[in-house]
């Protein structure tokens, strides 16, 4: 997208009316607030629902099962991002991909509603797997274009848009959670549908007046000739994906295993392919390869820092079913709730951040640093889960205060990590590939999770204490060899700070 777009776009949208921020803000944390809704009251009871046994509402998976698919699921939904952020940059822009994926997740959580077999869980799967590549990178996408690249609110701003997201990320497994669990699955999946519905009236019915011409420009226009070839390359290629597929499941070569392996491998290569792209691509300028190559350290501590906290969804979902005392202080726990703790800590912990980053102006650490310090709390969260099977056992439910305190660390993390490599991503991506380095910053869960899902199968309660051992002094480690090597990063970047 040219530069004069980009001031078109923010001269277009009130920068004015939402705490001192664009009212764009307003429409697109509202948005997101409802999306995260029903995303994370699904992802709430989605593991139980897969190991439960069929009595009691379940699918009947074995458990380890139940954690590689979920750990899976989560990758190819930020693995889709790839084609949303295509889709966007070279199709039809961000709003419009925002408005087809809500579509798409409001279905799949439809789909999930609707008592059956295991065939209707997966097409749930597909179809909220792509609505969320649609969705997901383009409306952060869109939070960076309604802020000029000198707007010093912009790292505050995405901290509010962050808070919003963790506020329906809050009450979801409260609410989806508490229905779920007690009284049925579909029930709780269905209130997760209502929940994404309620975001696409939110984003249809105020954009216009908030966000103006915020997501309606394609950054990368295909030419008439192209978008022939492209459509053509797309039928073929779909066409032989699924002969391919057909032919590999009748000779037993597509199994659960090697499907595992396939994505482990895609979560890798795949980013890997997309820096080569933009750093080649003429399009891309001189200064913005340096800025490429300084986004690469950057990505590969966000792997790191999502594979240890997308594994509260689970290994310590597990964890609080299966580990943890859930009959504490008079009241019985709902393994579900603990989902809500990381949501909680972020809507308390966020405006404290947004206030500091603010508050230390040119003082405040260099994002390479905030990664760093993100990548330490990570591991310590690991280190603090550990101590209850060294000083109790592993055969002893544990307080669940414990669990809490691993919640509230790597929540720390990443608010020194998240919302400043939202903001950081938009600062650092080539201008011809603004929504698609947007999807490239979520590839970076997809390669965490894709990971997970190898190393899932060696959790066990007798392991317990390596696993989040290697695991969190791993993290520790390579924050400290990020925070040496911040100086050398920062001379990459070129001038952003």
């Amino acid at each position: 997208m040219s530069n004069s777009n980009k001031q078109k776009i923010v001269s277009s949208v009130p920068q004015q009316g939402f705490f001192g921020h664009p009212k764009g803000l307003f429409t697109l944390s509202f948005t997101e607030f409802w999306e995260r809704f029903s995303y994370y009251g699904m992802r709430a009871i989605l593991v139980f629902y897969m190991y439960y046994e069929v009595s009691k509402g379940g699918l009947g998976l074995d458990e380890t099962t139940a954690l590689a698919i979920m750990s899976i699921y989560g990758s190819l939904v930020y693995m889709s991002s790839i084609i949303g952020g295509w889709l966007a940059d070279r199709i039809f822009g961000t709003s419009k991909a925002v408005f087809y994926g809500g579509i798409l997740i409001m279905f799949g959580h439809i789909a999930l509603a609707i008592p059956g077999n295991i065939t209707m869980f997966f097409v749930s799967m597909v179809l909220i797997v792509l609505g969320t590549g649609l969705l997901k990178p383009n409306v952060s996408s869109i939070v960076g274009d309604i802020y000029s690249e000198e707007d010093n609110r912009r790292d505050a701003g995405f901290s509010i848009f962050y808070m919003g997201i963790n506020l329906g990320g809050f009450l979801a497994p409260l609410i989806v959670g508490t229905v779920g669990m007690k009284y049925n699955f579909h029930l709780g999946f269905s209130i997760a549908a209502v929940g994404m519905f309620l975001g696409l009236l939110a984003f249809i019915f105020t954009k216009k007046k908030n966000l103006g011409l915020a997501g309606t420009f394609v950054a990368n226009p295909l030419s008439p000739a192209e978008k022939k070839k492209v459509f053509t390359l797309i039928g073929v290629g779909a066409a032989l994906i699924a002969v391919l597929i057909v032919i590999a499941i009748s000779m037993n070569l597509l199994t659960f295993d090697t499907f595992i392996a396939l994505v482990g491998i895609l979560g890798i290569v795949i980013p890997a392919i997309y820096f080569i792209v933009m750093y080649r691509s003429p399009k891309t300028t001189a200064i913005e390869r340096s800025r490429v190559i300084a986004y690469i350290p950057l990505f590969i501590a966000s792997v790191m820092f999502w594979a240890i906290q997308e594994q509260g969804s689970t290994i310590l979902a597990n964890y609080a079913d299966k580990r943890t005392q859930l009959d504490f202080a008079g009241i019985h726990i709902s393994p579900a709730w603990f989902q809500s703790l990381n949501p909680l800590f972020i809507i308390l912990f966020a405006p404290v951040f947004a206030w500091l980053w603010v508050k230390l102006g040119s003082r405040q650490p260099s994002i390479p640093k905030k990664f760093s310090l993100g990548l330490l709390f990570a591991g310590l969260s690991y280190i603090v889960i550990l101590l209850p099977a060294y000083f109790g056992g592993d055969d002893s439910l544990v307080n669940p205060l414990w669990l809490v305190l691993s919640y509230l660390i790597v929540v720390f993390g990443e608010l020194c990590l998240s919302p400043v490599g939202l903001s950081a991503t938009t600062k650092l991506a080539p201008a011809a590939f603004s929504a698609q380095t947007m999807s490239l910053w979520f590839l970076s869960n997809a390669a965490a999770q894709a990971i997970n899902a190898q190393i899932v199968k060696f959790y066990t309660p007798k392991t317990e204490m390596i696993y989040f051992g290697f695991i969190g002094g791993a993290a520790i480690l390579f924050g400290i060899l990020l925070f040496a090597l911040s100086p050398k990063i920062e001379g990459y970047m070129k001038g952003v700070k």
